[in-house]
């Protein structure tokens, strides 16, 4: 098979990349690329047939007249990628080459590379950032890389460096990044360090001194939501079993010490699960604003000794405001809301006057602030009014 396909590389001049893709698009509908996919991306990627265990197949067979190890040392992400939109425009031809790329082919050769010089393996490694940035293969390929003979000493560590660094590279949006671990499954990067190291210290200082902070940034992130998931199934257990505001406080406290959450996270938190089991549908218009102040005051009780920074305090406003806009049955309740949270000490008058004047979220900000209006009124006049006493 590579013999045949070296027939058509070969006629190629260096550099035709255009040329390159035509050959090997027509090389497609006569080689049985999918049977020999193994072998294609050897030869495309790393530049000849390999023996187990990562050397070249000593056959006396040249290198492969077009291959990703082709690129010049050391390696950037704008030559490789001329050889990656090469197979990129092969593969959405012959789609069925996707699967054994991300399957097999990927895995086996990161996990062969840590043999190699690092130049070469850089080109491997960059190539694999490129082709999942390009959706030619998912992220899942790199789980090879957290056994243990490849991490104990940073060599699977270096390689996703490098991959990461190419993904953000074409595309720096923390959206994207995340998007391309979780379609891979990757859960945790802490698994691509050695086992003494499995700790946010050793991540945080690994990619900042990388320049990649994004990388920190999404693991922080991730484990904040993993955090709160499981606090706020829990908390909403602690409800169902009726449990009193003073026994959730205890188990929070318990949790923040072990985990902690940001408080203006823990505020959201908290917040979502113990006013999930509210049905608002239930009261009667007429009685809907009674049961609002009523299990906001429910709710308070627990927040209450978490509110104690004003920028706790906005992001608690903030949450309410998103709630009320989407559950458009309460958003006339959004005043008394506020005068509940004040009154339980929540929210301060500095909070409610800052998310007034400029802390509002965008999410039906002008029925909001207009409804807020009285109350910020009251509250202003009653500051105006100590002041004058003192």
């Amino acid at each position: 098979f590579r013999d045949q396909l070296y027939k058509y590389l070969e006629t190629v001049p260096e550099g035709d990349f255009e040329g390159y893709t035509n050959k090997l698009i027509t090389a497609g509908a006569n080689l049985d690329f999918i049977k020999y996919s193994d072998a294609l991306f050897e030869v495309l990627l790393v530049g000849g047939l390999l023996q187990p265990g990562g050397n070249y197949l000593d056959d006396g067979a040249p290198p492969s007249p077009f291959s990703v190890n082709n690129v010049a040392e050391p390696p950037t992400v704008e030559e490789v990628k001329k050889y990656i939109d090469v197979l990129g425009k092969v593969m959405r031809r012959y789609k069925y080459l996707q699967k054994p790329l991300e399957t097999t082919s990927l895995p086996a050769l990161l996990q062969n590379c840590a043999k190699w010089p690092v130049a070469k393996r850089d080109k491997l490694a960059i190539a694999t950032g490129l082709l999942i940035s390009q959706q030619l293969a998912s992220a899942s390929c790199l789980t090879n890389l957290q056994k243990d003979q490849l991490t104990k000493d940073d060599t699977s560590l270096n390689i996703v460096t490098v991959v990461f660094r190419t993904i953000l590279s074409q595309d720096p949006s923390m959206e994207a990044f995340s998007g391309h671990l979780k379609k891979g499954g990757l859960k945790d990067i802490l698994l691509f360090f050695p086992p003494t190291k499995h700790d946010i210290k050793h991540l945080e200082s690994h990619f900042k001194a990388a320049g990649l902070p994004q990388v920190v940034d999404f693991y922080i992130k991730r484990q904040y939501a993993i955090i709160k998931d499981t606090m706020t199934k829990h908390l909403k257990e602690m409800v169902e079993a009726a449990e009193s505001a003073d026994s959730m406080i205890e188990y929070i406290k318990e949790s923040q010490t072990e985990n902690p959450l940001p408080e203006t996270e823990l505020v959201q938190c908290i917040w979502a699960a113990l006013i999930a089991s509210v049905d608002w549908s239930i009261a009667r218009p007429d009685h809907l604003d009674a049961m609002v102040m009523k299990e906001t005051k429910r709710i308070s009780a627990v927040l209450a000794p978490f509110c104690s920074a004003g920028k706790t305090q906005i992001a608690l406003l903030n949450v309410v405001q998103v709630y009320c806009y989407e559950n458009t049955k309460i958003m006339k309740s959004f005043p008394s809301i506020l005068k509940v949270l004040y009154n339980e000490d929540c929210v301060s008058d500095q909070a409610i006057f800052f998310w007034y004047q400029k802390g509002s979220k965008p999410q039906g900000r002008q029925h909001f602030l207009q409804a807020a209006e009285p109350l910020v009124k009251y509250l202003q006049q009653q500051e105006d009014e100590s002041e004058e006493e003192e």
